[in-house]
């Protein structure tokens, strides 16, 4: 890589959020020969679990500011013994893989980058042993056994795999009937359009690539096979769990054919009329809680990303006013903020196999518009936006709202700011939901004066809050001046002669801002009162009776 190739892709990497499973920045030279060969090991198999083509380890990064700082590391000139660094740990690497090592000039700092490829078919061993990088630490791969099959399995779709001793006979025939149907509907302009009913159903399997030359499929049991059919790729599990997490407490349990059955989950959603009032208006407008469409796209996604080697239900809670969806596995390729633009498509898929399939019955978007979809939906809706964020290393949690959580911000903010593109929309939505932003998400939003408060804990700007009748909530995060806390204080004392600390702290704590941590407010009062010591107030009680009394009323 060229030196301008080097910085863009250290700017890249600077931008993420912070350090995780697939980059390590460190500074210094502090790192033992050992643990390099640790880390290539930890993050080749990182890479792989986080489907990512490389990892990178970089040295002269601060791993918890992204400022480049430099390092006086140097791996060529670094050995272990009489023998180079590299041919050593080459040697002590298994399978092995490549990695490459860069220097670059990065404004006035030098900055060393190793790029290490994933791991495929197996893990990457140091010294026979495998590791995996989890946020910060490393540790033993071979305690997290589902990992270990999921880097196993990385050169193989579990989806295309055919069962030997499955028939047609095994599939459901409605199943089939409805899919074809499906099959048409998406091909009517196609040439082949008028021979889809000549088909038998062999044929119509193959075109439909669910069956291989006839052969079933895990694939084709996944979505049309027969309730007792699903023994056959036991002990993985195919089935979408729905939880009444209300109240009223209830469950169900949908097993093949998923095809069909994606739509009785559907049916069991109380998607009750929600009434809200547009533009203003003073006639009441009614929608239902959630789209339909929706709950079928987030479910589609369950079924097309579960990772089926993790043996685990596909799971549905429907809380009072929001849906959570929740299947096995990573985010597969990038994260789901990648694709809220609509302008990224996914290069392949953990269920490759199933994914075209699902596609050919039109039940996903190989383009990657599904997300952005949904997030439309929800604006159109005046509804908070999808979310991502409780999603971890293990599975994807999805969450729909089906109503508003503010009715004035969430509302007016979707609805009447037509100048806000949809990433703008999304920023101030995590913003409404106290959620963490970038700082050029923050940056952006400062700009056009929609947000105040200092990171993390931005709050609606006045301007916004003019718009949306928040004006009180703005005061309420904004906080009071100084002045007027110091004047809550001096007019205790000079109603009562003396204020506790108890009682001050119990006079101020209500009325600070409420992004403040009870610790942040102990703190603030401590300064306050600090402030005040000496000039204005004076104690005269014991430390643990402390007692404040106006200075020009001592004797």
């Amino acid at each position: 890589m060229t030196n301008p190739e080097l910085i863009e892709l250290i700017d890249e990497l600077r931008a993420l959020p912070k350090e995780n499973e697939w980059v390590e920045f460190k500074t210094g030279n502090v790192t033992t020969n050992d643990k390099l060969g640790q880390y290539i090991s930890g993050l080749s198999n990182a890479a792989c679990i986080a489907n990512q083509a490389f990892a990178y380890l970089v040295f002269g990064i601060n791993d918890e500011t992204h400022n480049a700082v430099g390092t006086n590391f140097n791996f060529k000139t670094r050995k272990e013994g009489n023998e180079e660094l590299e041919l050593w740990i080459r040697r002590f690497l298994s399978p092995s893989i490549k990695f490459d090592h860069f220097i670059c000039d990065y404004g006035t700092f030098r900055l060393e980058i190793f790029r290490i490829s994933a791991a495929t078919g197996e893990p990457t061993n140091f010294k026979n042993h495998p590791y995996i990088r989890f946020d910060s630490s490393l540790t033993d791969l071979k305690k997290y056994p589902h990992y270990m099959r999921a880097i196993y399995n990385s050169q193989t779709d579990w989806s295309a795999q055919i069962i030997e001793k499955a028939t047609i006979d095994d599939l459901d025939q409605d199943a089939i009937k409805r899919a074809r149907g499906k099959y048409k509907e998406k091909n009517t302009n196609a040439a082949f359009y008028d021979e889809i009913d000549n088909w038998n159903d062999k044929t119509f399997l193959d075109k439909l690539k669910i069956t291989i030359n006839g052969k079933i499929t895990n694939t084709a049991l996944i979505l049309l096979g027969k309730p007792e059919s699903s023994h056959f790729i036991s002990p993985s599990v195919a089935q979408i769990t729905w939880k009444l997490d209300t109240e009223e407490k209830a469950y169900e349990h949908f097993g093949l054919p998923l095809f069909l059955e994606v739509n009785a989950v559907l049916s069991k959603i109380r998607n009750v009329k929600y009434k809200f009032f547009p533009d203003n208006q003073l006639v009441a407008t009614e929608v239902v809680k959630y789209d339909a469409e929706v709950i079928l796209e987030a479910l589609n996604n369950c079924i097309a990303h579960q990772d089926y080697s993790r043996h685990s239900r596909i799971l549905l809670t429907e809380q009072v006013n929001k849906l959570i969806f929740s299947n096995e596995g990573s985010f597969f390729e990038g994260s789901a903020e990648d694709y809220t633009a609509g302008d990224r498509t996914p290069k392949k898929y953990r269920n490759k196999w199933l994914a075209e399939a699902m596609v050919n019955l039109n039940m996903i978007d190989s383009l990657g518009y599904g997300i952005y979809k949904m997030y439309k939906s929800q604006r159109k809706r005046y509804f908070p936006l999808p979310d991502y964020t409780k999603s971890s290393r293990d599975n994807v949690v999805l969450e729909i709202y089906g109503h508003t959580i503010d009715e004035n911000y969430s509302k007016l903010l979707i609805e009447k700011k037509d100048d806000l593109n949809l990433t703008e929309v999304i920023l101030l939505d995590k913003v409404q939901k106290k959620q963490a932003i970038t700082d050029d998400g923050a940056k952006l939003l400062k700009k056009k004066k929609l947000i105040e408060g200092r990171k993390p804990d931005y709050y609606i700007s006045a301007k916004l809050a003019e718009l949306t009748g928040q004006k009180a909530n703005y005061t309420k995060n904004k906080g009071l001046d100084k002045e007027v806390y110091k004047g809550f204080i001096i007019k205790h004392i000079e109603n009562h002669g003396f204020a506790t600390r108890e009682e001050i702290d119990s006079i101020l704590f209500t009325n600070l801002p409420d992004y403040k941590t009870e610790k942040q407010r102990k703190i603030y009062i401590n300064n306050l009162i600090q402030e005040m010591a000496g000039s204005t107030i004076e104690n005269i009680g014991s430390r643990s009776q402390s007692k404040w009394v106006m200075i020009k009323n001592i004797k």
